[in-house]
């Protein structure tokens, strides 16, 4: 049974009552605990953690030094094409944008791939809009050779594919796949997608089953924070995290919770979360599965993003550009959306050295084999 099955016997409503029952003795008892469960999790997510904040992030950040060390992994996004099918009202891809697409060839992705690499990055996150009859797995299929004899690492987050092209990714070089369901909320899922493909919210939920039945090394889930209540929507990301622990435990798996951020044509944001609302729900996180990688994008200014790295982080990008050709040429095309720490590469770098953190350029030598 998939995890669609499951989410369907989920009440919302109730899950988001119950993260106001508990109290401060509740909190106390759960940061003191070795292993959570997912009402311990609910616990630390709840309005009454929020006073427990300086605890929540000194454990989270001894939970982190022990599994991971001082070390802090550094990736680029590698923008292929903003060419998108889906009308999604957050998005600077969306279809109804009046600007102009571009999708890159090899040629073009060559040189994007000697910028990246001239930056230092040997991590990379491929990312396209979603249009799979112009940038799908015949596409992926072009590409990939070439990206893969520049990086160590290639991970992808592009729109919901089957298992079998899931499979074909992998023996193309594909380490991990990103798939991010954006809210688990189905109204306001709905009321947020409102054409294309990422309309059917049972294929989108659907989509880390099939990547972990292809066997790929790592996979990637998240909310984007913002759309709907940011607890509910957590809890039900760790409700979906257990269950693909449990199912696909070859896998690895890694975290992230964006923000919306500002675009052309974006909304509002609906529902905000603060900073300190954010860190919350990051230690909280890190608590509950000690072994999670989770990132942080550029999304988050650079002094937030300063002060929650050796919180809990495990990898973050570094000299991020969002659109398609950005790092080589001027680009003429529109970003997904604005980021909010524009540092080199070097400055991060130099920035985490001086907290006593390492970045890590290479995790993994891909001749080695998986």
């Amino acid at each position: 049974m998939s995890f669609y099955h499951k989410w369907q016997t989920i009440d919302w409503q109730s899950l988001q009552l119950q993260s106001r029952v508990f109290s401060a003795a509740d909190i106390q008892a759960v940061i003191s605990k070795q292993r959570l469960t997912l009402v311990d999790l609910q616990a630390l997510l709840s309005p009454a953690a929020a006073a427990f904040l300086p605890q929540l992030a000194s454990k989270a950040q001894q939970v982190t030094r022990q599994r991971f060390g001082a070390t802090v992994q550094l990736y680029a996004p590698l923008y292929l094409s903003n060419l998108c099918a889906n009308e999604c009202t957050y998005c600077g891809f969306s279809l109804s944008q009046k600007v102009k697409r571009r999708t890159l060839n090899l040629a073009e992705i060559e040189q994007e791939c000697q910028a990246i690499k001239a930056m230092g990055i040997e991590q990379v996150l491929i990312v396209t809009g979603e249009h799979e009859n112009k940038v799908g797995i015949a596409y992926f299929r072009n590409v990939l050779p070439l990206i893969r004899r520049y990086f160590s690492t290639v991970q992808l987050e592009v729109q919901p594919l089957s298992t079998d092209e899931y499979t074909e990714l992998k023996y193309l070089g594909v380490d991990a796949v990103m798939v991010y369901q954006e809210t688990y909320n189905q109204s306001a899922y709905q009321s947020h997608h409102l054409r294309g493909n990422k309309t059917d919210i049972a294929w989108r939920l659907n989509t880390p089953d099939r990547i972990g039945n292809a066997g790929i090394d790592k996979i990637g889930i998240g909310i984007l924070l913002g759309l709907s209540d940011w607890r509910t929507d957590a809890i039900l990301l760790a409700q979906h995290l257990q269950y693909l622990q449990h199912q696909y435990w070859q896998s690895r798996y890694s975290l992230s919770v964006p923000r919306i951020r500002p675009c052309s044509g974006g909304i509002e944001t609906p529902l905000a979360i603060s900073d300190k609302e954010l860190v919350q729900l990051i230690c909280a996180f890190r608590l509950f599965s000690p072994e999670l990688e989770i990132s942080l994008s550029t999304r988050e200014s650079a002094v937030f993003r300063q002060h929650v790295i050796p919180l809990a982080i495990t990898s973050i990008s570094a000299g991020s550009k969002t659109q398609p050709g950005g790092y080589s040429v001027a680009p003429d095309s529109l970003e997904q959306f604005s980021i909010d720490d524009d540092r080199t590469v070097v400055q991060v770098a130099e920035a985490l050295k001086n907290q006593g953190i390492q970045p890590v350029y290479k995790d993994w030598e891909h001749y080695l084999g998986r």
